[in-house]
Order: structure tokens, then sequence, then C-alpha cells
């Protein structure tokens, strides 16, 4: 389960983890340990006690269009890996080889920069749009002997869906909207270049370059993007592309809102029918939302927060519990459900949470000495 995973997995890292020796051009020797994947997850690189962190960490926090968006593209692309690197077989290790100096360069206006992506501004009144908005580096990893060797590479491309600009200094913002089709076209344009820069790497040069696209949101969306395509690629020029029909939306749905299949009308009456309970059983419940993602039309998995305004510790106890009950009889069967129970001021009380391959739920109650 990737919410409690997220907040519990660095405290545990060091009991969790395998001893493996590790190369080391330095004077002090590093030792590189294995933090324990669990179930469907991959096991994480850690060295002398300390994940090791992107070097490009912070580029995309800084230029996300929001948290959403950010948690999505991150977690989708390891998903967008999944179908190549086998969790039982390869490490993941975050990106070693493009530094923050690197991705921004990549990221600019080949005007400001000789190796940016994006297109020159032209006029102020009507300029280009700023198409390449992140990028982001994964490492795989398998373990030779008493070292680990770089398997596998996969790259995240995001392209926006819109671009907001102002003719003038101080002046109102104008949207153009950018089409599925011409961001994606932006995206594969970016993709090649991006493949032959990384084979110029000579530790780049024969190693699988897996390489995804991923289309914002808009910027008034409650939800992330979406994956669009990926592809796998061995030499220098892009391989086929595959194309990843994914799909967010938010439940229950608005009173205006129309629903194009059965199975889409019974998921948002389930779920009504779950939230409705869940208000029921106390007065102060603020909101219950959820994120449904689809595939090829088909519920793939389902995050949920709850929202409260409790404060005993016996309440929460309580009302957890009750969710769970709630979630068996009401919630589909057979995805992942991460159901979060948080105050108005975002404190997390408890969560709730089952994987795909499981009829039960479990959860954990948050509590303080």
């Amino acid at each position: 389960m990737k919410l409690l995973k997220r907040m519990l997995t660095v405290g545990m890292l060091a009991g969790l983890s395998i001893g493996l020796a590790a190369c080391s051009t330095s004077s002090k020797s590093k030792v590189t340990t294995l933090s324990s994947g669990g179930s469907g997850n991959y096991r994480t690189v850690v060295v002398n006690g300390k994940y090791r962190t992107s070097k490009s960490r912070g580029v995309n926090s800084s230029n996300g269009n929001s948290t959403e968006s950010l948690k999505s593209f991150d977690s989708g692309l390891t998903t967008v890996a999944k179908r190549i690197f086998s969790t039982k077989t390869y490490i993941f290790q975050e990106g070693q080889y493009l530094s923050s100096t690197t991705i921004n360069h990549w990221l600019a206006r080949v005007s400001s920069n000789a190796a940016g992506l994006n297109p020159k501004k032209g006029s102020s009144d009507d300029p280009n749009p700023e198409y390449i908005q992140q990028i982001e580096e994964q490492d795989y990893m398998t373990q030779d002997g008493n070292s680990l060797k770089l398997r596998g590479m996969v790259i995240g491309i995001a392209v926006n869906s819109e671009y907001q600009y102002q003719k003038e200094t101080d002046g109102p913002y104008y949207t153009k909207t950018i089409s599925k089709a011409e961001g994606l076209a932006k995206g594969k344009e970016a993709a090649a270049k991006i493949l032959k820069r990384l084979r110029k790497n000579s530790k780049l040069k024969n190693i699988p370059i897996v390489i995804a696209i991923y289309r914002q949101a808009s910027s008034d969306s409650l939800v992330g993007g979406n994956y669009v395509a990926y592809s796998r690629n061995n030499g220098s020029t892009i391989s086929e592309w595959h194309k990843l029909n994914y799909s967010t939306k938010i439940l229950p749905k608005s009173s205006d809102a129309t629903s194009t299949t059965e199975d889409d009308q019974s998921d948002d009456s389930n779920f009504t029918n779950f939230k409705n309970k869940v208000q029921n059983f106390f007065p102060n419940i603020s909101g219950v939302t959820a994120q449904a993602q689809y595939y090829n039309g088909e519920l793939s998995g389902m995050n949920i927060s709850v929202t409260t305004q409790f404060y005993s510790s016996s309440e929460i106890q309580s009302f957890t519990q009750y969710i769970e009950r709630q979630a068996k009889k009401y919630l589909p069967s057979g995805i992942p459900i991460e159901i979060k129970i948080q105050t108005s001021d975002n404190e997390i009380q408890s969560v709730v949470y089952r994987n795909s391959n499981s009829d039960d739920y479990e959860s954990h109650v948050f509590s303080s000495y």
C-alpha cells in the first residue's frame, strides 16, 4: 500500500535491509543496503544508512503544476517501469545521471539555452507554449555478486495540457489549450532528442531505456494527469510507441456529469452508498471523495479521502473500524484501495487500505503519547 509505505518506510529501512558490499572510488568504504520492497514493490538503494536521492531532486517539485500532478507523475512512472523491469529481479534507484542543472537546461526554451526542448517564445501577444514541463529519471539495477549494476533506465516526460501567459507585465493571464495530439507529438520530439543525449554517456550506451509521456492535468483539475504512451529502446532512435489508456475521475460525480458506461454508473453508485454510510456515522464528517483511476475503461484503483473533525482517540478508532466494514461491503473488489482519514487541516488520523491481491482491509490509527 503506497500511502502507508511512504509514511512508515523511512524509519524502518535499517531494520528491513540486507547487507551488500559495494565498490567505491573514495578512501572510505561505502556500504550499500537494499530496503525490503514488499509485495509488488521494488527494493531500493540505501548507502551508508541513507536513502540515495535523485541527482535532480527538487526540480520536479518546483516545476510541478500541483501536488496531485507531482504525485501521479512520479508513481505513474514506476507503474510503467513495472511493465518492463520485474520487481522480483530489479532494484530501484532514483536517477543518478541527470543533474538538476541538466534538467533545467533541457526544460528551458531553445532561445535561452541551446539544449532547451521548448520552442522560442515568439510574439508576446501570441507566444509559443512551453510544452515540456517536467523530466524525471529512474534507474533500475540488478545484484551482480557483491555489487549493483545498472541494467535499465526509465525517463518520464510531462507535457502541458495548457499554457498560461501574460501579454504585458502585471497584465491579465491568458490560457492556451494544448490538445492531446499536439502535446503527444511534442513529447515524442523531446523523447527522440533525450534518447540521443543519454546514449552519449558511455555508461548508458548498452542498457534498455524506456521513455514515457505524461499529460499534465489542467490547472483547475482536482486530479493529476495520466501517462499516455511509452517506448522501450535498445538503440539511439525511438522504437515503437505503445499507447497507455489511463483516466482519472473524481467520485461522487457532480450532478451535471454524465456516465458513459454501465460500469461507470455502477462505480459512482457504489461509492455514493459508501459515502452516505460514512457520513451518517458521525455528525461531523465534512467530506468524502475519491480519485478513481481507470485503465482501458476498467476501474484499476481508488484513493479515498475522508475529512473529519474528530479529536477523541476512541472516536477515531471506532470510526476506522466502521470504515473497514463499509468498504468491504460497498467498494469494488480486486483493485488496490487507500482510504485516508484526516482533519480539515490535513492532519492524518488513520488509514484503511487493501492491496489488489487481497480481499481483506488493513488499518492503522496514528496515536500520540
